[in-house]
């Protein structure tokens, strides 16, 4: 199971001064993932999923994916080589896992909120070199589950966050001992909450939350 793409409603401009290569189609690769930049209000709209049984996500817009083609990954002026971990909000944890696993999705743990990091209950699922956190929001109202934001992993935060300049927050220390994370203002104009952390390991989740 493999995370394709993504369809994001934002507009190309933004991203590409945020130091993303973005294509002419409007086009985004980090990593293995497309990032299809549609246009609109902002949010993350969908995704696609390689090799997933079923496209019933709790009510996030699924597509199957086509078998993977070898594509050369974009070399981006931030230096963002894949996506780290993708944030899913549900207001019910127990509900969102059960309608992964239905479909297929690797579960490689639960947090409860007494664990260190944040007060949440969190779920982790394996989708190639991404991993999807699910993250129970007990403010949320009923209903489905809804994309929230992403983090890419970057090789060079710091170049990173020269090159975004007053469009970036302050760097420091992700959940991770070793790692650093720093968050993307709202004046970044990205459409979506993006954060940008030390490249680590695959799959190797910030621990990033509401």
């Amino acid at each position: 199971m493999r995370l394709a793409a993504l369809r994001i409603a934002a507009g190309p401009d933004a991203w590409r001064e945020c130091g993303f290569e973005v294509s002419e189609e409007g086009t985004v690769r980090v990593g293995s993932v497309g990032l299809e930049l549609a246009g609109g209000e902002g949010g993350i709209e969908g995704w696609s999923l390689r090799g997933a049984r079923g496209t019933d996500l709790d009510g996030l817009a699924t597509e199957g994916a086509p078998p993977e083609q070898l594509a050369t990954a974009a070399r981006h002026p931030n230096t963002a080589v894949r996506i780290d971990h993708l944030v899913v909000f549900t207001p019910d944890l127990k509900r969102t896992v059960a309608a992964f696993e239905g479909a297929g999705l690797d579960l490689r743990r639960l947090r409860e909120p007494d664990e260190p990091g944040p007060s949440v209950r969190q779920a982790f699922f394996r989708l190639g070199e991404v991993i999807a956190e699910v993250v129970e929001n007990a403010r949320a109202p009923e209903g489905p589950a809804s994309f929230w934001g992403i983090t890419f992993a970057v090789a060079d935060l710091d170049r990173c966050v020269e090159l975004l300049g007053p469009k970036m927050g302050e760097i420091h220390d992700a959940v991770q001992p070793g790692r650093r994370i720093a968050t993307a203002r709202r004046e970044a104009n990205l459409a979506i909450p993006v954060a940008f952390i030390d490249e680590g390991a695959v799959g190797r989740s910030s621990g990033w939350s509401p």
